[in-house]
């Protein structure tokens, strides 16, 4: 498959890398503020519409899974033009169709658009080692993050001024764009392939049963989960308890990816000048994240909703996953450096799905009167597991280390 493709041939540009990552995230978002209206265009419940978000990242779960393990075998680039090419395509019939059903099976095939954040990690695995991959995750999450800070905002104001329609067709533009830049500027990175699907499903088991992988992975699955139980109920949350049009609330929801952008400048300036262990920037953020929200749940309980409470928190837990997250994707791909594929693809499946598990489950309880309440509490939970796998991984290493020291003497 690699060897058919022509175009760039050395490795992409950091900003290419950056570009790939933002479309994923943007591709959820920036339609948030349209949802309570498209229910209403298209005559459904809130909670059919809400599938466009939650099947949505059950569909990137389950494609990562097969991309993951498929670019290790046949490369990042062929696999990263054909998720493009989905997306692109899966976006027009989006803008298109009358159909709810139609609409939602196209915005499913979106989720190829997956394949640019998955495969971004990998490829920058494929180039870096050590602290050099925590310092180059954390420098694209933040750069990248300026898009998902844009996207509701702007989102809002496209569906005001020319409905959500609009929206879908900037998607297919961004897809047809970002299929150019991958074509001239990105290069294979994976020199190092499987020889055949044996050979790689032979050596998958080794990353799967590795215990340090599934706590740097659900540490960081829990903690991305929060960002996605925002993304999903804080339309409906806010827009019954403050009454906020959707361009208000576009500006507003952009506070958690602020948060996101300082915590990652943080782990990339600890990264470069401290010798700190990935654990422990991943337990800061995550005691950082429950104690904001834990508070704003507080008071929500014993008073009433407080705008500036909510979103306090939701900024504050931004931070806490931009200090956590780049920290454990580093993990993530440093337990099997040879599986930087699989392992991308198979930790992005699990932060995809427990990211749809959330907005499910919310989804079903969910209203306007109680909304702000349960996003709350959704994210004080994600938290809380997100930091006992911080600390179980913590513990993992620790023995591992210790091991190690014994086998030298």
């Amino acid at each position: 498959m690699a060897r058919q493709m022509k175009g760039a041939r050395t490795p992409p540009a950091l900003a290419t890398l950056i570009v790939l990552t933002g479309v994923s995230i943007l591709s959820i978002n920036m339609f948030a503020t349209s949802l309570a209206h498209m229910a209403a265009d298209f005559q459904v419940d809130y909670a059919v519409m809400s599938i466009a978000v939650g099947g949505y990242l059950f569909m990137t779960a389950l494609l990562q899974l097969i991309f993951g393990p498929l670019s290790d075998l046949y490369g990042r680039r062929p696999l990263i033009l054909i998720g493009m090419a989905i997306f692109a395509l899966a976006s027009v019939v989006c803008a298109l169709t009358e159909n709810v059903q139609v609409f939602l099976v196209a915005r499913m095939c979106q989720a190829a658009s997956a394949t640019g954040v998955a495969l971004s990690r990998a490829i920058i695995r494929d180039q870096y080692e050590g602290r050099a991959v925590a310092q180059k995750m954390a420098t694209v999450a933040m750069v990248m993050a300026v898009a998902p800070l844009m996207g509701p905002a702007l989102g809002g104001v496209i569906d005001q001024l020319l409905g959500w329609r609009a929206t879908f067709w900037l998607y297919a533009l961004i897809g047809i764009g970002i299929f150019a830049l991958a074509w001239v500027d990105l290069g294979e990175t994976n020199h190092h392939r499987a020889a055949s699907f044996s050979e790689q499903f032979r050596a998958y088991p080794e990353l799967v049963a590795a215990p340090r992988f599934w706590g740097y992975t659900i540490c960081w699955s829990f903690s991305v989960a929060s960002f996605h139980t925002f993304v999903a109920g804080a339309p409906l949350a806010v827009s019954g308890a403050f009454a906020l049009p959707p361009s208000r609330l576009g500006v507003y929801m952009g506070v958690m990816t602020l948060g996101y952008i300082a915590g990652n400048m943080v782990s990339a300036r600890v990264a470069r000048h401290l010798d700190w262990p990935l654990t422990r920037m991943m337990i800061i953020g995550r005691v950082v994240a429950i104690l904001a929200i834990g508070a704003a749940l507080a008071q929500v309980l014993l008073g009433e909703p407080r705008l500036e409470v909510f979103f306090c928190a939701a900024g504050i837990s931004g931070l806490s996953n931009g200090l956590s997250s780049p920290n454990a994707a580093a993990g993530v791909m440093s337990v099997r450096p040879q599986l930087a594929g699989s392992a991308s693809g198979l930790s992005s499946a699990m932060i995809m799905l427990m990211g749809g598990v959330g907005a499910t489950l919310q989804g079903l309880v969910i209203t306007a009167g109680n909304g702000v309440t349960v996003v709350l509490t959704v994210m004080f939970a994600a938290g809380a597991i997100s930091l006992a796998a911080a600390l179980w991984v913590r513990w993992l290493e620790g023995r591992r280390a210790r091991e190690e020291a014994l086998s030298a003497e």
